[in-house]
């Protein structure tokens, strides 16, 4: 069974990172943790890929209640909307410490995807700062690339290796592993010269958007999706991002994927916006960037002195 570290303080947040070799120690680790929930009458969510959570529910008393049960491979197809719905569930308990297995990055995701899921977990640590609950988050060390597991400990404030609890001493603040996020995108081939727009042309942008996703694979329900959270964006730049912007649409070669990119002259002040859910009491709340997080299968943002990038992926499969 886990002995996690204890809070500093009364309330304080706990984030671990669990590095596990085998189903085996994945078991011991985060069925022991799910177990001593259950025991503290504590509510918990198992957010994991699917083959853990089957392994995980099997392996626990037959009829055990009293655990939300989540396919993270579902809920984090886009890392963005992760952090969401664990906030979601930690205010349905505000009476009790939550306790939650968050399993963002697993292997095989693409690199952008483990960029913006290592984005993730750098913000968990800012946006349950003080609140009374705890995220286990198991890595596979035998499965994912070294450097994935290096950025695990620069997330997490503490370490659960070889069944030791240790502090990480690599532990890093948000600001500086996002910033480490903020990679240069990479440049695609044969993409056609963007579309501009301004004031009052925001349905030039809905209209390009559209005669272009009619010749590519998207079903009609996606193109809509794929309208709807271009035009998001695009408005997003006529509000906060000097009055103009640029839109860029192309296929992937390497996979059945559709590609919008949109960039602007503006900054992104909260790193939290869109990430979360906004308050209707909000004047804007991020709400256009919470609605194309919810949209589109991963987003790419890059924020930089000369403005805003935000590459919006949507799969056609």
């Amino acid at each position: 069974m886990i002995n996690l570290p204890a809070p500093a303080a009364p309330g304080a947040f706990v984030h671990p990172a669990l590095f596990y070799q085998g189903q085996g120690e994945y078991l011991a680790g985060v069925g022991g943790f799910v177990r001593a929930a259950l025991t503290a009458d504590e509510p918990v969510l198992v957010a994991v890929p699917r083959p853990q959570l089957d392994a995980l529910r099997a392996s626990l008393d037959a009829g055990t209640t009293g655990v939300t049960w989540t396919d993270m491979t579902q809920l984090g197809r886009n890392p963005g909307r992760i952090l969401a719905a664990l906030q979601d569930f930690a205010d349905r308990h505000v009476d009790r410490p939550a306790r939650i297995v968050g399993e963002p990055i697993w292997p095989g995701r693409s690199q952008a995807e483990v960029l913006e899921a290592t984005r993730h977990e750098a913000l968990i640590n800012t946006a349950f700062a003080g609140r009374r609950a705890t995220i286990l988050c198991p890595y596979d060390v035998l499965g994912l690339p070294a450097s994935v597991v290096s950025d695990a400990r620069r997330t997490h404030p503490t370490l659960i290796e070889k069944g030791k609890d240790l502090l990480s001493p690599d532990y890093a603040d948000a600001p500086s592993v996002c910033a480490d996020c903020d990679r240069p995108l990479p440049e695609p081939d044969g993409v056609a010269p963007p579309l501009e727009y301004a004031h009052g042309e925001l349905g030039k942008v809905r209209d390009h958007a559209e005669a272009w996703a009619r010749g590519t694979a998207l079903s009609a329900a996606r193109r809509g999706d794929l309208i709807l959270a271009v035009s998001e964006a695009a408005a997003n730049s006529l509000s906060h991002g000097g009055g103009k912007g640029s839109l860029r649409l192309w296929s992937t070669a390497s996979g059945p994927g559709i590609v919008a990119e949109i960039r602007d002259s503006g900054h992104l002040a909260d790193p939290l916006a869109g990430r979360r859910r906004p308050s209707l009491a909000s004047a804007d709340g991020g709400r256009g960037l919470w609605m194309i997080h919810q949209l589109c299968d991963l987003v790419e943002i890059r924020a930089t002195d000369s403005g805003l990038t935000l590459r919006l992926h949507m799969s056609t499969s």
